[in-house]
């Protein structure tokens, strides 16, 4: 198996996948700027892509394009079905994908009620079968990952991380909070060097990566030497921000304006048929400093019209 996980600088850096946000346009744009060590898809219903009709599978396709500048680049899935995560991880594999990632974190309830995301902190059983599944259907081929988090309700990490860990995935991404915590409460980075003890301890070869709070790559070294992880992933801290990964970090508005104008064209041209132009609007308020250009964007009905405002400045 071509593990390129095992190849990375440590600490590994990875963009997370964040749903209607890290879209194939805007991780082009990030990519550009400063490559993370590893780019992620939005995640996608592996149950979606084996049963919806053909439109619906199309759209959901779309989610999994990415370019070549985003190596290595892993697509995320979620699904309570060992059968369509199988199916589904041997479609990632014949698209290219350098890796497959499956959701065990997200507390949607329309995701859960599908017994998947968080909901699999609760049946391990299921969690482990959905893991062989996915190896399954990448014949070995490319590695498989986790995320999740480190309970359900409470701090169930001594016990469930053992589960994750005995199906030997390639990596496990570790948001240090609870289900039922959600974002609400500080992340428990101290629990890290627990999950590092606990890998050790059983011998495994798994990588952790933390995730949860981190303001930049500086915090994220940081945080990964005092607890021993492998990395960390950072979401948030991406809005509005193309060059997190990159050592420069120092962007005035004219280049902030600059990168919005690409991001907003190459999401008409990969995504502007498929997804609403309002998507594009969560990330004015982060690109833009100037309040009066920012009340003119989110008055944009369209990309064309968004773009002309920006031409004006």
């Amino acid at each position: 198996m071509k593990n390129f996980w095992q190849d990375l600088e440590r600490p590994i850096l990875c963009l997370a996948p964040l749903a209607n946000v890290t879209d194939a346009a805007f991780r082009q744009v990030i990519a550009e700027r400063g490559k993370p060590s590893v780019c992620y898809t939005e995640f996608v219903s592996a149950d979606g892509l084996v049963l919806a009709p053909e439109k619906g599978r199309r759209k959901l396709l779309k989610d999994l394009e990415y370019s070549e500048i985003e190596r290595p680049i892993v697509a995320q899935l979620f699904s309570g079905n060992p059968e369509n995560m199988e199916k589904a991880a041997t479609l990632v594999l014949s698209l290219g994908f350098d890796g497959v990632d499956i959701n065990m974190g997200c507390p949607d309830k329309s995701v859960e009620k599908q017994n998947a995301g968080a909901a699999l902190i609760k049946n391990p059983k299921l969690a482990r079968e959905i893991i062989r599944a996915a190896k399954r259907g990448v014949e070995d081929k490319i590695p498989v990952s986790v995320k999740t988090r480190i309970g359900y309700n409470k701090d169930e990490l001594e016990e469930w991380f053992p589960e994750l860990l005995a199906e030997n995935p390639a990596a496990i991404i570790l948001h240090l909070r609870t289900r039922k915590e959600m974002s609400k409460v500080p992340v428990h980075w101290d629990r890290m060097k627990r999950a590092v003890e606990i890998r050790d301890n059983l011998k495994s070869e798994t990588l952790i990566l933390g995730n949860g709070d981190i303001v930049d790559t500086d915090d994220a070294r940081t945080k990964c030497r005092e607890s021993g992880a492998d990395g960390a992933m950072l979401g948030r801290a991406i809005f509005g921000n193309p060059w997190l990964f990159s050592p420069k970090s120092d962007f005035g508005q004219k280049e902030k304006l600059e990168a919005l104008l690409e991001h907003i064209k190459l999401f008409d041209e990969k995504l502007g048929n498929i997804k609403s132009f309002a998507i594009m609007k969560k990330h004015f308020k982060s690109y833009v400093s100037d309040k009066k250009l920012r009340e003119k964007l989110m008055q944009a009905e369209s990309a064309k019209q968004a773009i002309h405002i920006l031409k004006l400045e």
